[in-house]
């Protein structure tokens, strides 16, 4: 198909598309840039950037996004060919309808490369009407990196990236308070608002900068704490056929479901600079989101940790598949509903949480979202500690036992990491004669532990668990017979 997505197609084309996909008028184009993302992932765009895409079709947020791309990975050749457009196709169930909608998403005003173009990301800091920051650059994203420079171009990780553009627009500024931004990591991590801004703070201090440079952080930027919550697998299989009837080529064609979440932490002032979030139920903006970090960290987060390397390794491939199985869903059901959810580290009423969890089992089930198993491994160890590691400590403090389940889960969990080659770098497993790549840090550390592999010692290792698991009575005994 030679047709391919971009404004001079849409400029030919959109009387005919329209009917079949929300197709955006011309003059959203012209709106200013207001947001600065870092990350080009589905999830960002299937969510944040859906958001801001339906604010600007309302007449409400009116603001595009500069998207910097941070990684040698990915597709900013695709944005720029396509002018940032994509198309996002919403499918599945909301109060028991089926809900279908094909959307043209043009929020997205451009993409830069952090490695080539450092010098146009500074000069989006001298831009009065930039707002706001978003990012999710997975767990590992934000993370101290002690010997990371300022004037590097660039520096090598996110907070200091961030930290050389707040630089920028305080000197442009003058420090003035109506310069400092709203700033929104969504990366998967407890408090990941406050995080970044110890980081961030911690870096300017190590880099020596201005005294007022760092009050200014402090005082005029805001760190807000969010969760995100929607499936969002990226391409769907049938894309051919999706495009094929559309008729023009798509490289960054999305699927994703119907439920949304983008719960803020924030008050007046950053519901003001956050306008969009006026377009969507789907955008909380509260003083406490705790109760909705807590319920979807534990309860959907952590069973697909537990339940994709499991299910990946009895030769499942898609979420959905794995519920459809009569047997791995009472496993998985009964793992978040008899265990999970018994344990959560945060004050919720059983009600809720069984609540919550059955909806979430309803979102697993969902025939039209293909979510790959793999694609959860990915960061696996780091999600199996933050997302699960408390629950399991909670567990004990509550019931003073091994939760059974979770044990299984663990072990696959281990079992998956079982490296059996290394090329060039990279790790991978076997799973019915065939290789797998394990994306995870640790992938080194489990090549090297599975060579003669003791259980005792990796449970007891404080660095990968933050816990001395071994020291939890029963634990390992429940783990070792299902390796």
């Amino acid at each position: 198909m030679d047709l391919k997505l971009n404004k001079s197609f849409l400029s030919t084309a959109s009387a005919q598309l329209k009917g079949q996909v929300q197709v955006p008028d011309e003059a959203l184009f012209s709106l200013p840039e207001k947001v600065l993302q870092f990350g080009t992932g589905v999830l960002l765009r299937g969510l944040c950037d859906y958001f801001i895409d339906k604010a600007n079709k309302q007449g409400v947020f009116n603001g595009r996004i500069v998207v910097v791309k941070s990684t040698d990975k990915g597709d900013a050749d695709a944005f720029n060919e396509q002018d940032g457009l994509y198309t996002h196709c919403v499918k599945g169930l909301e109060n028991g309808k089926l809900i279908e909608e094909t959307i043209i998403n043009s929020a997205i005003s451009r993409t830069l490369s952090a490695r080539n173009e450092w010098s146009a990301i500074l000069e989006c800091a001298r831009n009065p009407e930039m707002q706001i920051i978003i990012s999710n650059t997975t767990e590992v994203g934000i993370a101290l990196l002690e010997s990371d420079k300022v004037t590097s171009s660039p520096p090598q990780s996110f907070p200091v990236k961030l930290l050389a553009f707040l630089y920028e627009r305080w000197k442009h500024f003058g420090g003035s308070a109506e310069s400092g931004m709203v700033i929104v990591p969504t990366e998967l991590i407890v408090g990941n608002g406050d995080k970044l801004q110890e980081i961030v703070l911690e870096q300017a201090h190590r880099n020596a900068l201005e005294p007022e440079f760092i009050e200014w952080i402090d005082t005029h930027n805001r760190f807000c704490n969010s969760l995100v919550d929607r499936i969002v697998p990226g391409k769907p299989e049938n894309s051919a056929e999706i495009l094929q009837k559309l008729g023009y080529q798509d490289d960054l064609l999305i699927m994703s479901e119907v439920y949304r979440l983008w719960a803020i932490q924030g008050d007046e002032h950053v519901r003001k600079v956050l306008s969009f979030a006026q377009a969507d139920e789907g955008v909380i903006i509260d003083k406490d989101i705790e109760i909705y970090r807590e319920l979807k960290l534990r309860l959907l987060n952590g069973t697909h940790t537990l339940m994709c390397g499991m299910a990946y390794l009895l030769g499942f491939k898609y979420v959905k598949d794995v519920m459809a199985n009569g047997y791995m869903s009472r496993i998985i059901t009964n793992l978040m509903l008899g265990e999970l959810s018994l344990a959560i580290p945060y004050k919720v009423d059983s009600k809720t949480a069984d609540r919550f969890g059955r909806m979430v089992l309803d979102r697993f089930r969902n025939p039209y979202i293909n979510h790959k198993l793999l694609d959860i491994t990915v960061q696996y160890s780091a999600k199996m500690r933050m997302r699960n590691v408390p629950i399991l400590m909670e567990y004990y403090r509550e019931f003073g036992r091994a939760p059974e389940l979770f044990a299984m889960g663990f072990a696959a969990y281990l079992q998956f990491m079982h490296a059996v080659k290394e090329v060039n770098g990279n790790y991978y497993g076997e799973c019915n004669g065939e290789h797998y790549q394990i994306n995870c840090n640790y992938a080194s550390y489990f090549y090297d532990a599975w060579d003669n592999f003791d259980l005792h010692k990796v449970l007891s290792n404080r660095s990968l668990w933050g816990e001395d698991l071994t020291q939890l009575a029963g634990f390992e005994e429940s783990v070792a017979k299902y390796l």
